[in-house]
């Protein structure tokens, strides 16, 4: 069966980002001139899904009102002549098929997978978080895709991270199979650096079977007193094998202030408009300080 859904979870607070999160999405923050989630519902769309759940909370109308018709703006631009300006209004409206279901407690990402059922059906689906942008030639989505393809099961989208960092992220044993692709045999939660089996970080992509759901359903809070995916995932993989696929590009962690600025500037570089001046800007700071 194909995989044509996917799901955004996108309730969380955002509050690394902290002011400019207490009125705004952080899945909103501009990176240049889109906000982090067109990125990420662009890859998606890149890579044949047809249909996308958010699951949102309270104070997430912003990112409704991006993806909806904006009459009003629509007519101004088109009465001031403004085509290609309309033509991309236009464009996020229409891409895809967006639908919205409420996470009303903060419990995790297991449950905000939960939340996302009855959507789902009887279906394989994918997952993207919208705070990791993946700058690469072939959508990292659809890379996992290529592995679910060959092997039918879950995929988990893989990059080695330096040890001392390993804590912050979902962590892998695996066995190499081929090329960028790894059968999982364990997964740990955010491990102590000295207690992680590699230094395979789980990156916010997945294709999930809908087997998951009702492990998701009976399980217990993990670390942090919430529904973790991981220990899902770990529990799936007792009944069926799930694989990782260590993707090519360029990951950009976007939930976090450094990594939004890095981001901001590798995007900015690689823009026929800015890359010439702004690579000089650079320079002369470079050269000042």
């Amino acid at each position: 069966m194909q995989v044509k859904k996917a799901v955004f979870p996108v309730a969380g607070l955002g509050t690394r980002f902290l002011p400019a999160t207490k009125a705004s999405p952080k899945e909103m923050l501009p990176l240049i001139d889109k906000p982090l989630v067109q990125y990420v519902v662009e890859e998606a769309v890149a890579a044949g899904i047809e249909q996308i759940l958010f699951v949102t909370g309270r104070g997430k109308r912003a990112l409704e009102d991006h993806f909806d018709i904006a009459f009003e703006l629509e007519a101004l631009l088109y009465d001031k002549g403004k085509d290609a300006e309309l033509s991309q209004v236009r464009e996020i409206a229409e891409m895809v098929d967006i639908f919205y279901v409420r996470q009303k407690k903060a419990l995790g990402l297991g449950h905000a997978i939960l939340c996302a059922r009855d959507f789902i059906g009887n279906e394989p689906f994918a997952v993207l978080l919208g705070d990791d942008i993946i700058d690469s030639e072939r959508p990292c989505l659809g890379q996992l895709l290529d592995v679910y393809r060959k092997y039918r099961g879950c995929v988990l989208a893989l990059e080695q991270v330096p040890r001392e960092h390993i804590s912050s992220y979902g962590c892998v044993a695996a066995n190499h199979i081929s090329d960028q692709v790894y059968e999982v045999t364990d997964l740990v939660e955010k491990p102590k650096p000295e207690e992680a089996p590699s230094d395979l970080a789980i990156i916010g992509r997945y294709i999930l079977t809908p087997e998951i759901f009702p492990i998701l359903a009976q399980q217990e809070p993990g670390k942090g007193g919430e529904i973790q995916l991981t220990d899902a995932i770990l529990a799936l993989s007792a009944d069926e094998a799930i694989y990782g696929c260590r993707f090519s590009g360029q990951r950009h962690d976007c939930g976090d202030k450094l990594g939004f600025l890095k981001a901001t500037v590798d995007m900015a570089l690689k823009r026929p408009e800015f890359n010439g001046e702004f690579e000089e800007y650079l320079r002369k700071r470079l050269t000042i300080s």
